[in-house]
């Protein structure tokens, strides 16, 4: 099951916080239950993790973010979409939720917010999963290629079978058909009078990714004092060499890479995906255990 908590964020956005709770677990159980905040990436929503939440729900309490600007969380003409922004958010989430001291599991663009939040407030963030997200700068060509790939969508889908087709097989971005590519944009699409359109403004995402892509998050990531894990899909946007060096340069830094998955690793390959999180999972709890037995006298 889950069940929907607004929350609110900085300028008073009303943020959808999702909690996930399958199966069903005792209201004092899962108030002891360690907490996992996941954040989605550009374009994604908190549904996206759903598979991630069932299994993270069996010993911890997910809760699952609609960042400003998608799924159902106020999208402000105005913004701000800056990075100062969503990782105010998040921090608010954390709070407002009684969430604290949280591992923080970000895909992307949530991953960036995750390590940012952790070198702020370290007392909040226990641990961050940083799910295929780059440290180096991306640059104007990037942001270019994104604005012309967002003007190459064929708006109005007719129908939620005609965005799974064009973004698994007919996207130009598509190296070879992907069904569970398909199923991740059909999640972000409402259907209105003439058609199927994303929930999303793609000139929104666009200012939003401006705040990041022209920079780079080396000395943020560096600040990160908690365990941290760097997680890349082999076909995915983050490198083999870039992901080590990210490892290097966190304090406490681990590695793992996903066979056959590419950028949407939690969602194109979820057992690969476990396999290479939940063991991060239990090293965290078995340390926190140790630290919490009595020394002998």
């Amino acid at each position: 099951m889950v069940r929907r908590i607004d929350v609110t964020g900085t300028d008073g956005v009303r943020l959808a916080a999702w909690e996930f709770d399958d199966p069903p677990k005792e209201r004092a159980e899962a108030a002891g239950a360690p907490g996992v905040l996941l954040l989605h990436g550009l374009m994604g929503r908190a549904s996206h993790w759903a598979p991630t939440a069932r299994w993270l729900a069996e010993r911890h309490r997910a809760v699952g973010l609609d960042q400003r600007g998608h799924g159902r969380s106020d999208k402000p003409a105005d913004g701000p979409y800056t990075r100062d922004a969503y990782v105010s958010d998040a921090e608010a989430a954390i709070e407002q939720l009684g969430l604290g001291p949280v591992t923080v599991v970000g895909h992307a663009m949530g991953a960036l917010t995750g390590w940012q939040l952790a070198a702020k407030r370290p007392d909040l963030v226990r641990a961050v999963v940083i799910c295929d997200m780059r440290a180096s700068a991306l640059g104007a060509a990037s942001q270019r290629e994104w604005s012309d790939w967002f003007d190459s969508w064929p708006l109005p889908f007719a129908t939620l079978a005609d965005v799974r087709k064009w973004f698994g097989e007919d996207d130009p971005w598509v190296e070879r058909p992907s069904p569970a590519r398909g199923e991740f944009y059909a999640e972000v699409m409402a259907e209105t009078e003439d058609g199927w359109r994303p929930v999303f403004s793609r000139h929104q995402m666009l200012r939003s990714r401006a705040t990041w892509v022209f920079d780079a998050h080396w000395e943020e990531l560096a600040q990160v004092q908690c365990p941290a894990l760097v997680l890349r899909g082999l076909d995915g946007e983050l490198g083999r060499a870039e992901a080590q060096e990210m490892v290097r340069v966190l304090p406490r830094g681990q590695y793992a890479e996903v066979a056959d998955a590419g950028h949407l690793v939690h969602y194109d390959q979820p057992d690969g995906w476990r396999a290479a999180v939940e063991p991060f999972l239990e090293q965290l709890a078995e340390d926190n255990r140790e630290d919490r037995e009595p020394v002998s006298p």
